[in-house]
C-alpha cells in the first residue's frame, strides 16, 4: 500500500469546529486509497452523523476494530455495521464480557458493550477474535493482548466485572492499532488501558523498535500518580515522537503536562481533526 494515510477523528470528548458534535466516546477513521477502517465507534450512532458532516463515506469501509468493550467505544457499533454491512469486525474475545465501574455511591454501573450488539457478535461469521497480534487489512495492525511489564502502569480506575464490583476487571481486551510508515510507526491507542508504555515497547518489539512518527488518542492518565506521570514524559522524551495528539481519556492534567514538555509536536484530537501522515 503506497497512498498516504489520512486520519479523521469522528467522535471524541471535544469538538474542533461547527457542523460536528462531541461525546464521551472516540472514534477515528483512517483512509488510504479506496482501503478504510473504523477505529471503535464513539457511544452512540453520532459517528454517523459527524462522517456524513465531513464527506465521508461507508460503503468502502475494510473494518470496525474495537479497541475495548466499553460503551463509548463500541455504543455506535449497531449503527455502522447497519451502515458497512460488509465491514469485518476485529475485536478481543473479552470486551464481550459484562463490564462495570463502581460509582461513587459504591454501586456499579454497566459500562460495556450494549448487550444486543454484544449479543450479536457472538455468532457472527464477520467477526475476527483478536487475542493476539493481527493484520486487519495489508500494513495495517492490530495489537490483540497487551503484556503489562511496568509495575507503575494499571487499568486508570475501578473497573470490574460484575455488578457487585467484587472481581476486577484487568481489562485484557484493551489493544491498539498500529501501522508502519517510512518516518516511523502510527499507533491509535482507544483508553491505553494496559498503560501507554506497556502498548508502545509492545508494538516496538513487534516492529524491530521502530520510531515513532504518531501517537493518536486516549491515554487513561486521569488519575495517574505522579510517579507515573513522571516515568510516562521519560518514556515520551526516550521515544521523542513526531506528532501526539491526545484526547478523550488522557485528562486535562496529563494532557497539559504533555503539551508543556512537548509543546512543538503536540496536535488537537477533537472532532473534525484530520492527521496526514506518509505512505509506509
Amino acid at each position: 500500500m503506497s497512498d498516504p494515510w489520512v486520519i479523521t477523528v469522528l467522535v471524541e470528548n471535544s469538538v474542533q469546529r461547527a457542523g460536528l458534535q462531541a461525546e464521551h466516546g472516540l472514534a477515528v477513521h483512517l483512509q488510504a486509497g479506496d482501503r478504510a477502517v473504523l477505529f471503535d465507534t464513539g457511544q452512540t450512532g453520532l459517528v454517523l452523523r459527524n462522517a456524513a458532516a465531513l464527506g465521508l463515506h461507508w460503503d468502502g469501509l475494510d473494518a470496525i476494530v474495537l479497541s475495548h468493550g466499553h460503551y463509548d467505544h463500541t455504543g455506535g457499533l449497531a449503527a455502522v455495521r447497519a451502515a458497512a454491512p460488509h465491514a469485518r469486525r476485529f475485536l478481543h474475545p473479552a470486551a464481550l464480557a459484562p463490564k462495570f465501574s463502581r460509582g461513587p455511591d459504591g454501586a456499579g454501573r454497566y459500562i460495556g458493550m450494549p448487550r444486543p450488539a454484544a449479543q450479536a457478535l457472538v455468532n457472527d461469521p464477520a467477526v475476527t477474535w483478536t487475542p493476539s497480534p493481527v493484520e486487519v487489512i495489508p500494513g495495517l495492525f492490530l495489537t490483540g493482548a497487551i503484556p503489562r511489564n511496568t509495575g507503575f502502569e494499571d487499568t486508570g480506575g475501578d473497573f470490574f466485572l460484575d455488578p457487585a464490583c467484587t472481581r476486577p476487571d484487568p481489562l485484557e481486551d484493551d489493544q491498539a492499532l498500529f501501522f508502519d510508515t517510512r518516518e516511523g510507526l502510527v499507533i491509535l491507542l482507544g483508553c491505553g488501558h494496559s498503560g501507554v508504555i506497556n502498548t508502545v515497547e509492545h508494538i516496538r518489539r513487534l516492529t524491530g523498535r521502530r520510531p515513532i512518527h504518531t501517537l493518536l488518542g486516549g491515554l487513561h492518565l486521569l488519575r495517574a500518580s505522579a510517579e507515573r506521570m513522571r516515568r510516562t514524559l521519560a518514556a515520551f522524551h526516550d521515544w521523542q515522537p513526531r506528532q501526539i495528539a491526545a484526547g478523550h481519556c488522557t485528562g486535562l492534567p496529563a494532557l497539559a503536562r504533555l503539551w508543556s514538555e512537548f509543546p512543538a509536536r503536540c496536535l488537537p484530537c477533537a472532532v473534525g481533526s484530520r492527521l496526514a501522515v506518509p505512505a509506509p
